[in-house]
């Protein structure tokens, strides 16, 4: 039987090719294999291009202020064709009361602005003497009970944005696992985010002021980022694998006509693909997972194209509390964002419906679509003609949903990969959902490869950003 190879890994989305990426910088002669079960990698990055107009089915960017997305971009020379929209220089809005809001791109400066009442922003000052709770919350919950519920909006704003959730629903320690380590360490997370920014500014002394980081994206758009990730790569598209076998130190794995043997074996996938794999394997030291699936939330993409009478407020775009009882959770205003997004002289827009709480709407025809998010738009941006050009993306990806019970999961996920040599698991929703969180976790499984080792994530206070 042919020797098996060094390193298979299951799904050539970003994950996985970020993953092979790393590894064949560690190891240049380590035998890699990529299985997709779709006709092109990528996963849920992808760029639709249609008459002159460019949107996205996923991801709109990332920002640049994680180390392992800016040596990706590097190591592939997409830095030098990288666009970037700065946060210093542009501004979101949010919807309250009917009408958009400029939002300041911090919880601090939010504290400062009028949107906050007087009494508000006392309550939030009672978060240094109020003891943690150490059960596991939701973050609607939790941000209640430290900060006070008028907060809710802004931070309903932001996992609307972000995970296209429910902040009744969503877990603090699996969304924030880096500001909840905090509170619990140092009893209040405004103590903790005091001493932990006194520590930096003592070791960054010298270090010129950080600015607010940028959001990136390409011309072609975000498609390109699997592009030219996938070049050079023995990636095999169109092949589903039906099971996986461990037999000694060797992982076995069959797709629909062919079998594959590796030393080392990466699922590099969104956790339900993952848990459905894992429940058909043998040969594993596994315990039942405690989540046989976790919920996902769809969202359709919206995407209009406005003429010269269209008055769009300069920004990102905005987004709306469920409060606001709105038709579309928000927009992205894309042709601020980066040029060449529509032809000349128009704007387009890309709004986002549907999500955790609205899943019905994803059932409505495209034409009703189009027309409800246009009715609910122009009630907040100047819009008095109909969009010209309009297409309704709906995405076969689901974002994975951290909600009570998650934390379970990952303990349970961390256990396995420790009892099964040679198993690695990363992907769409394990580490989070976001480009960097992917881009992170890869280059750590890429390491623990190169050394033998398994993979140990990190936990991180990460900067939150309207």
């Amino acid at each position: 039987m042919e020797n098996p190879i060094d390193t298979l890994i299951i799904g050539g989305g970003l994950t996985g090719l970020t993953v092979a990426h790393f590894l064949q910088k560690y190891q240049p002669e380590a035998k890699i294999t990529i299985l997709e079960k779709s006709s092109s990698p990528g996963g849920a990055i992808r760029s639709f291009n249609q008459d002159g107009y460019l949107a996205e089915w996923g991801a709109h960017g990332f920002l640049d202020n994680v180390e392992a997305s800016r040596e990706l971009l590097a190591d592939t020379g997409l830095d030098k064709e990288a666009q970037k929209a700065p946060l210093d220089e542009f501004v979101r809005y949010i919807c309250l009361n009917g009408k958009l809001n400029l939002i300041p791109q911090n919880p601090k400066k939010i504290i400062r602005s009028n949107l906050v009442s007087l009494p508000a922003k006392l309550r939030v000052l009672a978060d240094l003497w109020i003891k943690p709770r150490r059960e596991e919350q939701t973050v609607a919950a939790w941000a209640a009970y430290r900060f006070g519920s008028s907060l809710l909006p802004f931070v309903d704003a932001v996992l609307t944005g972000t995970y296209a959730g429910d902040l009744n629903r969503l877990s603090i320690d699996a969304v924030f696992p880096g500001i909840r380590a905090l509170e619990l360490e140092k009893g209040s997370v405004m103590r903790g985010l005091l001493q932990k920014r006194k520590s930096a500014r003592v070791k960054q002394e010298t270090a010129p002021q950080k600015k607010l980081p940028a959001m990136v994206s390409f011309p072609q758009g975000m498609g390109r980022l699997p592009e030219v990730l996938a070049a050079n790569k023995n990636l095999l598209c169109s092949v589903e694998v039906k099971s996986i076998h461990k037999n000694g130190d060797v992982w076995e794995v069959r797709t629909t006509d062919q079998s594959y043997r590796a030393n080392s074996l990466v699922l590099a996938l969104s956790v339900n693909q993952s848990l459905f794999l894992l429940q058909s394997a043998s040969g594993m030291t596994v315990e039942e997972s405690p989540l046989a699936t976790v919920p996902e939330a769809r969202i359709v993409t919206i995407a209009m194209g406005f003429g010269e009478t269209a008055e769009i407020p300069f920004g990102f775009g905005y987004l709306a509390p469920e409060q606001e009882k709105r038709f579309a959770m928000g927009a992205l205003f894309s042709t601020h964002m980066f040029p060449g997004r529509a032809p000349k002289g128009h704007m387009l827009l890309e709004a986002l419906v549907g999500g955790r709480r609205h899943p019905e709407k994803l059932e409505l025809a495209d034409d009703i679509l189009v027309q409800k998010t246009y009715d609910d738009l122009r009630q907040l941006i100047h819009l008095p003609d109909p969009p010209v050009f309009s297409k309704v993306l709906r995405p076969d990806h689901g974002i994975p949903q951290l909600e009570i019970g998650y934390p379970r999961l990952l303990a349970w996920r961390k256990r396995l990969v420790e009892s099964n040599r040679g198993l690695y698991i990363c992907g769409f929703g394990w580490e989070g959902i976001g480009i960097n969180d992917m881009t992170k976790s890869a280059k750590q499984v890429a390491a623990a490869l190169a050394a033998g080792i398994a993979a140990k994530g990190e936990t991180e206070v990460k900067g939150v950003y309207f």
